[in-house]
């Protein structure tokens, strides 16, 4: 037997051939092949028919629909819908349901486009066909349709304004026009057009659909992803009971020390170390040590904000108020960072990692959108853990993203009476991988669990002078590191 059939792929396709359909003969009663749609077969003899049909879609639909178009919403999606739908464009309707679980949709249309890429054997429809086919008229819903929800095509158009500002829709619009004048899709420019019209104010904003485009259209774009974060750790939330852990601090000078750790170990966070005694020593003399002159910045900018009782009292009543709120504390924070830009939001683009921050042209309608979930919230250690994952995942500023969003967190602590937050450095990683599978996963619970145990922590400390409060904290193992010791109190 010669290798006409690779069977290391799990697809076999029939051909002419009458050698290849002799031995795919002899495979089938060896129990080597097995049929699972006509003229396809396969080496797999154990997934279901409907399983190996959706892996290998784009392959079968090359060999078995070549000359034809991917269309429609399967070119943006490349893949089929949950219920099985596919759409492909070529010279004659059909429906094709003789694949398992599979349903293909070949609608009647336009050739080939220039702009449409060529794939194997078939054509991918460029995204300015893709857009235009998105905005027919189709009598299916859902996964059954042939078209995306609009939401998803004004997001599209709100993308290109937001990275590149009108003239680059208005450039797309052009490419968009041209593109409807060959295939003859003037009807459908025509809708399309309305949306731009619409994000650029020259139209009214009632043909949008989706709450981010109209944010959009009214110069307040905002990061949809964010915002489901922020409505999946607010509903998170709003489901918890968190115990009142009132302020366990008697006197100023205590206070003061808790200030002095919570700067100390918020900068730890952020990978400025210091021993203890140069740390109090640049807080007491107001001093920078020498070679170390922006670290001791750091650590003295953040004591500045977090030992003034009057400044940690404010609270922001509008979303306007906590943006004028954050800069002020942040011109504080980063005072010793003038290269930084204390203040002033960034403008660049951020990132940690893989993990890119919200885009400078959707900051400020991210805070604003956000504000209204943190608005909501009662719960002091609620509203606290809401604001610092807030701006950490906004990550407004060019720097001092996690110090400030600790402030504005303990803030909230502060002004309703309840014992601050300190991150020791033992618990350093644990703080850190809750926030990320928060960011990341969108997993609220473990992030919740980890600051309510701070918050019990940080109630607990206690001391009348500095070296009382000092000891405590060696004994709770909060200086080691993280792969030493771990964090112990009496709860």
């Amino acid at each position: 037997m010669n290798n006409a059939i690779d069977l290391n792929k799990e697809i076999v396709f029939a051909t002419s051939n009458t050698d290849v359909s002799h031995q795919i003969g002899k495979l089938l009663k060896k129990g080597i092949l097995r049929k699972i749609a006509p003229r396809l077969y396969t080496t797999n003899l154990l997934d279901s028919p409907e399983n190996i049909v959706r892996r290998n879609i784009l392959s079968i639909l090359m060999w078995r629909f070549p000359n034809t178009i991917i269309s429609h919403r399967s070119a943006n999606e490349m893949r089929l819908t949950s219920a099985g739908h596919f759409f492909l464009t070529g010279k004659f309707s059909r429906k094709v349901t003789d694949l398992p679980g599979v349903v293909i949709t070949i609608l009647q249309g336009p050739a080939p486009d220039v702009k449409d890429m060529k794939y194997g054997k078939m054509f991918i429809a460029s995204e300015f066909r893709w857009m235009l086919e998105n905005l027919q008229s189709s009598r299916k819903s859902g996964d059954e349709s042939k078209v995306l929800d609009v939401a998803v095509i004004e997001r599209k158009l709100e993308n290109v304004l937001v990275a590149g500002g009108e003239p680059a829709l208005n450039e797309y619009r052009d490419t968009l026009r041209q593109t409807a004048e060959r295939l003859g899709m003037m009807k459908e420019f025509e809708k399309l057009n309305l949306l731009i019209a619409a994000l650029l104010s020259t139209h009214s904003t009632e043909v949008l659909t989706s709450s981010s485009a109209k944010a959009t259209a009214m110069g307040m774009p905002y990061d949809e992803k964010r915002l489901h974060l922020f409505e999946t750790l607010y509903d998170a939330l709003q489901e918890q009971y968190f115990v009142p852990r009132p302020i366990g601090l008697l006197t100023e000078e205590a206070e003061r020390d808790f200030a002095f750790f919570e700067s100390y170990f918020s900068n730890y966070i952020e990978g400025t170390e210091f021993e203890l005694s140069e740390a109090k020593q640049i807080v007491e003399t107001g001093l920078p040590i020498a070679k170390r002159s922006e670290d001791s910045h750091d650590i003295l900018g953040t004591f500045r904000v977090v030992s003034n009782r009057s400044e940690m009292m404010r609270y922001p009543a509008s979303s306007q108020e906590m943006i004028q709120l954050l800069c002020h504390r942040h011109a504080i924070l980063m005072a010793g960072r003038p290269d930084l830009n204390p203040g002033r939001l960034k403008e660049k683009n951020n990132r940690a990692g893989n993990t890119d921050f919200v885009d400078v042209a959707r900051v400020l309608g991210t805070l604003d959108a956000g504000f209204g979930y943190y608005a909501a919230l009662t719960s002091p250690l609620a509203k606290a853990i809401y604001m610092m994952f807030l701006i950490s995942e906004v990550h407004p500023f060019n720097d001092g993203n996690g110090r400030i969003a600790r402030v504005m967190m303990n803030a909230e602590l502060f002004r309703a009476s309840e014992a601050r937050i300190i991150v020791p450095n033992v618990y350093r990683e644990d703080y850190l991988l809750a926030l990320r599978k928060l960011s990341r996963n969108g997993e609220p619970k473990t992030f919740i669990k980890v600051m309510e145990l701070l918050h019990h922590f940080s109630s607990t400390l206690y001391g009348r002078t500095f070296q009382e409060m000092t000891d405590y904290l060696y004994a709770c193992n909060a200086f080691a590191s993280p792969d030493e010791k771990h964090l112990r109190f009496e709860k």
